[in-house]
């Protein structure tokens, strides 16, 4: 895909995943959200990883109404740092117009910043706080499944729905996040032909009612963006290639899908009843 064709508006799209409070976006923020913009990425969630970032998130809602949204919770690396103070402090954000899910939470068993038993205990915390608030939660995972699918299971029934952010999984996991009905977020690791041809291929088995698009910006840049882009971070405006090339793998129309997937996170994440 060339830069003109990235920029031409085909597609009016929402960004599920994009971490815009990182010091990656510091020097030019309002510009990445103009560009996004430009590119047809109207909406965005902005990721919230713990209390401190939750509020800058929501902080940075408030200049971008109905343009940005965001979501509030703590990444398992920062499990460590949750306490009852800070669950207190949770449940007051998340009453807040501009938040539409709990998260990021779950469980990493990969790098283990935060051992995994403060990891399990921080992610109960949060399954109860999105059972209170009835927000749908927004899913990390890694070398964890088994727990988090068991954890899941668990409380099937309790909370609103959710999306397993960034899936990167095997069809095992896959059909395991799907018979929880959860929605399943897909990024420019499809287009990274060292580690995603398995997910490309298991694209189709998505059903097309549960499937979302995100970034997660700035990680994750495509591979695939021509010409290449000079630097390395990942940007929202780039979410219209990451569309076709689910569509490719799916054999679908990417103006079919895109319409698709934007029923989809307004089901999930309700904007339109958010912020007023």
């Amino acid at each position: 895909m060339t830069e003109a064709v990235i920029n031409s508006q085909r597609y009016s799209l929402t960004d599920i995943g994009i971490n815009l409070t990182d010091s990656a976006f510091d020097s030019d923020r309002q510009a990445v959200i103009q560009n996004a913009a430009a590119a047809g990425v109207t909406r965005m969630l902005v990721t919230g990883t713990n209390a401190a970032e939750s509020q800058q998130a929501i902080s940075l809602c408030q200049q971008y109404p109905h343009q940005l949204f965001c979501t509030v919770g703590v990444h398992p690396h920062y499990s460590k740092e949750f306490t009852p103070a800070m669950r207190n402090t949770l449940a007051a954000l998340l009453k807040c117009p501009e938040v539409c899910a709990v998260g990021e939470t779950g469980l990493d068993f990969n790098r283990n910043f935060s051992t995994p038993e403060q990891q399990i205990w921080a992610f109960e915390q949060q399954l109860e706080l999105a059972s209170d608030s009835q927000l749908p939660l927004f899913l990390h995972e890694r070398d964890a499944h088994t727990q988090q699918i068991e954890m899941l299971r668990s409380v099937k029934g309790e909370f609103n729905g959710g999306v397993a952010h960034c899936f990167t999984g095997t069809r095992e996991e896959l059909y395991n996040y799907l018979d929880l009905d959860l929605y399943i977020g897909i990024t420019g690791w499809i287009c990274d032909e060292r580690r995603g041809t398995e997910l490309f291929k298991l694209l189709k088995e998505i059903p097309a009612n549960r499937l979302l698009l995100e970034t997660d910006a700035p990680y994750l840049l495509p591979r695939t963006l021509r010409p290449k882009p000079k630097s390395r971070r990942n940007l929202p405006r780039y979410l219209p290639h990451i569309l076709e090339q689910a569509a490719l793998a799916r054999n679908d129309d990417p103006q079919v899908l895109a319409r698709q997937t934007e029923e989809n996170c307004q089901r999930l994440f309700r904007f339109n009843q958010r912020q007023g």
